[in-house]
């Protein structure tokens, strides 16, 4: 993971919160979701921590949707 040592203990919970949450949805397991989000994008690094102070503040549902969009438009097999 490329994410820089002032990532914060409520950032982290919330990457956490945002794999289990996809990975529910998507019915595969979280080592998978996290390998999606890193391996196969940059989505961990570049959008769910970046955008942490407003996605935090939506709901799971909200949440989910987003990031699958965001998974797909940037090409990341669901």
């Amino acid at each position: 993971m490329n994410i820089s040592s002032s990532i914060t203990q409520e950032q982290s919970f919330f990457a956490i919160f945002c794999i289990e949450s996809l990975s529910d949805e998507l019915g595969i397991t979280g080592d998978k979701v996290y390998k999606m989000l890193t391996e196969e994008s940059d989505i961990l690094d570049n959008y769910i921590i970046p955008h942490y102070d407003t996605l935090h503040t939506q709901g799971r549902d909200y949440i989910v949707d987003e990031l699958i969009k965001v998974m797909k438009n940037r090409g990341v097999q669901i």
